[in-house]
């Protein structure tokens, strides 16, 4: 782990807040986005994660990673500023060509549409299942990792991953009738 050494800190400088800054700084951005779905607040949010990891470094004890560490402060930060709702629109992946190979415009149109469509899906679910869903997807988290995060069982998060891919396959197969 390369912050291995942060779980014994009992305050930290400033280089190592600027080396987790740069190591984690989109997936804080990014996560209390997905948290709020407005830009100014994830910025917001982002600042005081990093505020609070600056000045409670002495309160991580390395029981989960660091990485697991600031997206928890994240999440209850988001929530406190009680605006718990998901962004409107993502790309899920941007589809990679092989060199030489270029899709149609209105192939990558499509694609794209069908995207918006899963995540207008996705956020439509109610919050326990998109964030499980979000978590795994978009973050690629393990379930103990996931579980740590919530705060539930890694049973409690393997069936709402479950129901939440089954609420979002039935959806669209409501959606291409």
């Amino acid at each position: 782990m390369e912050f291995e050494y942060v779980k014994h800190m009992a305050s930290m400088d400033t280089d190592t807040l600027d080396a987790i800054m740069e190591h984690y700084g989109s997936d804080i951005w990014n996560y209390a986005y997905f948290l709020t779905g407005q830009h100014a607040l994830a910025d917001d949010i982002a600042q005081e994660v990093f505020i609070k990891a600056y000045y409670g470094i002495h309160t991580f004890r390395g029981q989960s990673s660091l990485k697991t560490w600031l997206l928890t402060i994240t999440r209850h930060t988001a929530f406190r500023h009680k605006k718990s709702f998901f962004l409107r629109r993502v790309t899920l992946l941007d589809r990679i060509q092989p060199a030489g190979h270029s899709i149609s415009a209105e192939t990558e149109y499509l694609d794209r549409q069908y995207t918006d469509d899963i995540w207008d899906i996705i956020m439509e679910l109610p919050v326990k299942f998109r964030e499980v869903l979000v978590l795994d997807l978009h973050y690629d988290m393990p379930i103990q990792q996931i579980a740590e995060l919530l705060g539930i069982a890694a049973g409690t998060v393997k069936s709402r991953l479950y129901r939440a891919r089954q609420k979002v396959q039935n959806k669209l197969g409501e959606h291409q009738i």
